[in-house]
């Protein structure tokens, strides 16, 4: 990670400090990089992917049962949306 750090120069107001950190943040390229690894993960391990699995599908059976048993409505509601 590129870090990115400038002094205030003697007689510079703060928006020259601004607009030099500014210039300096963006020829560094530090904005294009941060939203290139924005969304980005790390890759999980074939064990971690198949608890995930597994777990979801133990959750929809459980919802299934209850559904059957009239426990649940058969369709969940979805709260906010377009009007």
């Amino acid at each position: 990670m590129i870090n990115v750090e400038i002094t205030r120069n003697s007689g510079e107001n703060a928006l020259g400090t601004l607009r030099r950190f500014t210039r300096k943040v963006q020829s560094a390229g530090v904005i294009p990089r941060m939203r290139s690894i924005r969304y980005s993960g790390r890759v999980q391990s074939h064990y971690k992917v198949k608890q995930k699995a597994m777990k979801k599908i133990a959750r929809r059976a459980a919802q299934a049962e209850l559904v059957k048993l009239g426990k649940a409505p058969a369709e969940p509601k979805r709260l906010g949306g377009r009007r």
